[in-house]
Order: structure tokens, then sequence, then C-alpha cells
């Protein structure tokens, strides 16, 4: 019994191991990118006005509903009337009229509303895109913030390191208390930058989870991904002829001047006749039964939809230059964004191949002449200062990049530097 129970208490334990591991499991950008369109609120409303637009494109197609008329008439019920009863002169009448819709005016409101769809589509496009470009810039800098976090770890247990050395180097009498209090009071230094670094680290995934409409807890959520920077770019001209191709918003103003279009020839047809087709029936004594027919026309004479023909005709004209202003739009934030990743790129470059390496084989060099008393104090803690504040630079200009191209990404409308 003992040995059975055993045996289950080591399963639950390996089951609840293995959940909390589960839950460890850092998440790539495409993995949040799927939890984003799945869950971010926002975003699953914005559906919803596709599916409004959808259902107006059945109104639009609707045909008119024909009219039903029943009349009773000539019932005398009063004294003094017909000998043989109130119903001797009963005239009872139905009639059924339908107004014919002419020019083709179901059809182009149809086809109104179907563009109206296609506007929406791309409208919530665009809406996706924009909120890519924020949760991008969550995964950035949430990849930044760990990146600083273990920059600053790495310097904390480097420092903490030369303490060692220096603790027995005091010991042995080759460096004065003065000195070491120095070393000591400077590790405040180390420990300050790595507290920051962890709570930056905090608001950074509390920021990615609200986007993601998550209650996981933070210490369960982890992101990962290549914190690192592409050397070359493709042309400018590139990126604009990709942009001109995908970007949500300038597809929306193409099909609002089309949309546009259709709506002036439906103003056009709204101003023709619509005749209505009347057929009754009856009976009407002496007559025993009879039908007849009629026709109704509207003589449009005064009224023939003029203002609705000259507003849609300025309605074309106004979303072209609309669509003409978001092209412009386009090139615009195409050549910002390209070239601030251009200049991020000329900063990093050199820091990669030239002043990382610099900054660490001058700290290594101080460091080691220090403790074997070939500098000074000063120039040890310079030295210190100074790899700390390369390190610390390169990780933000990465980080600058990342962003920048985020930036370049939603400039373009499309991932084009992942």
């Amino acid at each position: 019994m003992n040995k059975t129970r055993w045996r289950y208490s080591a399963l639950f334990l390996l089951l609840g191991c293995g959940v909390k591991a589960g839950a460890q499991q850092a998440l790539t950008w495409e993995q949040v990118r799927n939890r984003f369109e799945n869950s971010n609120p926002t975003l699953l409303a914005g559906q919803f006005n596709i599916s409004e637009s959808k259902a107006q494109e059945i109104t639009a197609y609707l045909r008119p509903n024909p009219n039903f008329t029943a009349t009773a008439d000539q019932i005398d019920p009063f004294p003094g009337g017909p000998p043989h009863g109130p119903f001797a002169f009963f005239l009872p009448v139905a009639s059924i009229n339908y107004l014919h819709e002419r020019q083709h005016k179901r059809e182009l409101r149809l086809e109104s509303a179907q563009k109206a769809t296609a506007i929406a589509t791309s409208d919530q496009s665009d809406l996706e895109r924009t909120l890519l470009f924020t949760l991008r810039g969550a995964f950035v800098q949430t990849l930044q913030a760990k990146a600083v976090l273990n920059v600053a770890q790495e310097n904390l247990k480097y420092y903490d390191r030369v303490l060692e050395v220096s603790g027995e180097r005091y010991k042995a009498g080759d460096i004065a208390l003065i000195d070491l209090d120095r070393l000591q009071l400077q590790r405040l230094q180390y420990e300050s930058d790595l507290q920051t670094a962890e709570v930056n680290l905090r608001t950074a995934k509390i920021n990615l989870l609200m986007l993601l409409n998550d209650r996981t807890p933070i210490e369960d959520f982890d992101v990962t991904g290549p914190f690192d920077f592409t050397k070359q770019l493709s042309t400018l001209d590139e990126f604009r002829n990709l942009a001109l191709d995908t970007r949500p918003d300038l597809k929306a103003a193409t099909q609002s001047v089309d949309k546009a279009r259709t709506d002036h020839n439906l103003a056009v047809a709204n101003g023709s006749t619509d005749p209505t087709f009347s057929f009754d029936v009856g009976r009407n004594p002496p007559i025993d039964a009879y039908i007849g027919a009629s026709i109704s026309i509207p003589l449009r004479i005064f009224d023939r939809n003029q203002g609705e023909k000259l507003r849609t005709q300025l309605d074309i004209d106004r979303d072209q230059r609309l669509l003409d202003a978001t092209k412009a739009q386009v090139f615009s934030d195409v050549d910002s964004a390209y070239a601030v990743l251009n200049g991020t790129l000329a900063l990093l470059r050199p820091y990669k191949e030239k002043y990382l390496q610099q900054a660490v084989r001058v700290r290594d060099t101080v460091s080691f002449a220090y403790q074997h008393g070939g500098a000074s104090l000063l120039d040890f803690l310079q030295s210190e200062n100074d790899y700390r504040t390369v390190e610390l630079n390169y990780v933000n200009l990465v980080g600058s990049y990342l962003t920048a191209s985020s930036q370049l990404n939603l400039a373009v409308g499309r991932e084009v530097i992942p």
C-alpha cells in the first residue's frame, strides 16, 4: 500500500514539474503573433465590422415588398336600409401592387455594398498592421530588457570576481583599505543596473501580456528570438514598390474611389422613374365579380435626384485627392523608416566590428595590470565604466535597430525584415 502511494506521489510530482516547465517555455515571435491574432480584443472586435458589412449586402439586394389592400365597402347596417339586408350592395375589393425598379438599382446597391465590404476588409488589415507594430515593439522591448539584464548580470559577476581578488590583495597588504572601500562602493552601481534591468523586464512583459489579453503570471511567461541585426538592406525603391503593392490603407483608398463611382451610378439610376403595377379583384353589384389592372408612373419633373448626383460626383473627386494624399504618406513613411534604419546600421557596424572587442580588451588588460600593481585604481574604474557604457550602448542600438525594422515593416505593410 505504501509502495503504491509512493508511486502515485512520484507521478504527480513529475506531472507538476512537466506542467511548470511547459508554462515557462519561451515563445517565439511567430507564436506571439498567432496568440495575438486569436486573442486581442481590439482585433477581434474589428472583425465584426466585416460581418456587419456583409449583412448590409443582404439588405442592399432585397426586392421591394408588394403591398396588399383589402376593402369592404357599401355595407348599410342602419334602419331604413336596403330591403334585402345590410349586405345587399356589399362591395368587397382586394388589390396588390408592386414597385418595379429600373436601371439596375438593386444590382448597383449590391455592388456598392460589396465594395463597402472590401473597404472594411482593408481597414481591418490596416488595423492589424498598426496593432502588430505595437505588438512587435513590445516584443522587441522585452528582448532588449532581457539583453540588458544579461549584461548587468555578467558585469556584476565579473566585478565580484575582481572584488574577491582585491580582497585577497588587501589581506596580503598589496592595496590600502581605502582602495578596497572604493571598489566595494562601486559595486552599488552594478547592483543598481541589475535592479533596474529586472524592473524594466517585468514592465515589458506586462505590456506584452496586455496586448495578448493573457493572464499568465509574469514568472511563467517568457519570449525568445534573435537579438541581432542584418548588415545589408534592400534598396529604397524596392521597399517603395512593396509598399505600393501591400499597404492596406492605400488599398482602401483606391477601393473608396471605385465605390464612389458606383455610388454615382446608383444616384443616376435613382433619378429614373419606377412604375408601380397594380392588380385588383372585387364584386360590384349587380356585377358578380370583376378584375382590373393599373400602372402608376411618377412624373419626375422637379425631383430627378440632382442633389445626390452632384454629391456623389464630388465624392469621386474628394476620394481621388485622398488617394493621392495616402500615396504621398506611404512614400513619406517608407523614406523616414528607411533613413532611421540605415542610420542605426551605420552606428552598429563599427560597434560590432571594432568597439566591442576594444572595450573587452581594454577592460581585461587594465584589470590584469591593476591586479598586479601595474595600473592605478582610477584607471581600473574608468576601464570598467567604459566597458559598461559600450556594452549598454550596443544593446540599446540593437534594440533601436529592431524597432526601426518594425517601423519599416509598418511602412511597407508587411514583414520585410524579420
